[in-house]
């Protein structure tokens, strides 16, 4: 940290707004307390959250990603953040492959820069976000550990709403809408599945409308953040969520409040494939 301040970038990926801190060779303390501080819109940088850069111990792996959210709880892993991670060491020379892993709360995950023409600047970043996890246990879930939770009635206050959950490093439970999510139902239902007594570590949760099989339009009640503009690890579980719902084919257009998201699910590895910018908005120091 440079004197009493912390240098800080601001980056967001498609709306997705993270302050990112260079903890490689030094952290700040009391990380809870800062993410909330500087996440904060109105007294804060404003973020939906804090993302620290630090260095990774595991053998191959150079870079880790330790994710806070704006209410100061940690998390183990944001998609779209970890497209600002690649951005911010390749676009600094940090790391001069085009192709490299990088650790997070939810495992090792490889992402894969497109440069921009004639430059050492990252445009598209595609990002193996895993293998997905379906089953209850896993998820986590209250009820029998081995089954899958798939187009599952949920009693939600004075509705009824069919969900399918996915884990994709961390758990969501999407529900598909017959029309646009509107503010009053994701507001409304968003916190109240969120802490939902089936979720015992609580969830995200994606209101999906699906315009044809190759688009679905996605809103986000994130945990821990409220509705965000963006959500990549949300993006990968509609994809999954909509495969097995029959909804979609395995490359699928995910569109957002923030923009636009391309995901797939591989046939021949398991694994979900999320690519989509990322942007640096500015860098400063925090004194507060």
């Amino acid at each position: 940290m440079a004197g009493n301040g912390i240098p800080f970038v601001k980056m967001e990926g498609i709306g997705n707004d993270y302050v990112y801190i260079d903890a490689r060779k030094q952290a700040p303390k009391a990380l809870p307390k800062l993410a909330r501080a500087m996440s904060d819109r109105h007294y804060g940088i404003g973020s939906d959250g804090l993302i620290l850069i630090r260095s990774s111990k595991l053998k191959g792996v150079r870079h880790r990603m330790q994710m806070f959210n704006s209410d100061g709880s940690e998390s183990e892993m944001c998609g779209n953040g970890l497209r600002c991670v690649a951005k911010y060491l390749y676009d600094r020379n940090y790391e001069r492959k085009e192709e490299f892993p990088i650790e997070t709360g939810a495992g090792v995950l490889s992402v894969q820069i497109t440069p921009k023409k004639g430059s050492h600047e990252a445009g598209k970043i595609r990002v193996n976000m895993g293998e997905p996890r379906l089953l209850r246990s896993a998820i986590p879930m209250t009820g029998p550990a081995g089954e899958q939770v798939f187009d599952e009635p949920l009693k939600v206050k004075d509705r009824e709403f069919r969900i399918t959950c996915v884990n994709m490093g961390n758990p969501h439970c999407v529900i598909f809408v017959d029309e646009p999510a509107s503010d009053e139902l994701v507001h409304t239902y968003g916190p109240l599945i969120e802490n939902h007594k089936v979720f015992p570590q609580r969830t995200n949760v994606e209101f999906v409308y699906r315009e044809n099989d190759h688009t679905l339009h996605q809103r986000t009640w994130e945990r821990g953040a409220g509705e965000t503009l963006a959500c990549g690890t949300g993006a990968s579980a509609v994809c999954v969520a909509a495969i097995l719902n029959g909804l979609s084919k395995r490359k699928v257009k995910v569109k957002l409040l923030g923009g636009d998201l391309e995901m797939e699910w591989g046939e021949h590895d398991n694994c979900v494939y999320k690519t989509g910018p990322a942007r640096e908005v500015f860098t400063g120091v925090w004194e507060g």
